[in-house]
């Protein structure tokens, strides 16, 4: 594992936040316009409520570089922190938001914080910049997969649970012509693999 805990490594050392492995860190903290905290938590709420919306789920794998991602207001209701994880470019993982259904809502969720001037605004990005804090030490579970290859492993392993099931699969271990293949242990790890 490369956790990274000494400079910032990132593909774009213009861009603050930590690397490990192809996954970066995006962390911002914002302060709350005076009196629109509740305003805000009503917004969190409603995204809260949309993240079982498709339409969210689908704009989120047309991103295909999102990990995760948290929304925090602290500070007796004065401040707000966006975090998240993603993959690739910093200036693509912005731009990719502003492009989806996805961008409206962050627009949304941002308009409480002072000065955000909106996701497609060409000045967002500075912003960004200027409200994000690199975290101190970045370590991700899995640093080189990334979401894409993570969505592929699922659909593999679907696919392969799938022919487990069935009883040709069945059939086929137990025929005596593929007892060399099912005894190699290539073969049994896969088996292993799929049983855990």
């Amino acid at each position: 594992m490369t956790a990274a805990t000494g400079a910032a490594r990132t593909a774009h050392p213009e861009r603050p936040g930590r690397s490990d492995g192809v996954s970066s860190e995006f962390t911002v903290f914002t302060r709350i316009k005076p009196g629109e905290a509740d305003a805000l938590r009503e917004d969190l709420a409603a995204l809260s409520d949309a993240a079982d919306d498709e339409r969210v789920h689908a704009a989120v794998r047309q991103i295909g570089t999102l990990h995760d991602a948290r929304h925090v207001i602290f500070d007796d209701d004065t401040r707000f922190m966006f975090a998240s994880v993603f993959d690739g470019s910093w200036d693509t993982y912005i731009d990719d938001f502003a492009q989806t259904v996805v961008g409206s809502r962050f627009d949304k969720v941002f308009s409480h914080s002072e000065g955000f001037p909106g996701v497609a605004d060409p000045g967002a990005k500075d912003w960004f910049v200027a409200h994000q804090a690199p975290a101190g030490v970045f370590v991700s579970a899995y640093p080189d997969l990334t979401v894409q290859q993570i969505y592929k492993d699922q659909r593999v392993d679907e696919a392969f649970q799938d022919v487990l099931d069935t009883d040709e699969f069945r059939a086929a271990l137990d025929n005596p012509a593929n007892a060399e293949l099912v005894a190699t242990p290539a073969f049994q790890k896969l088996l292993a693999e799929a049983s855990a």
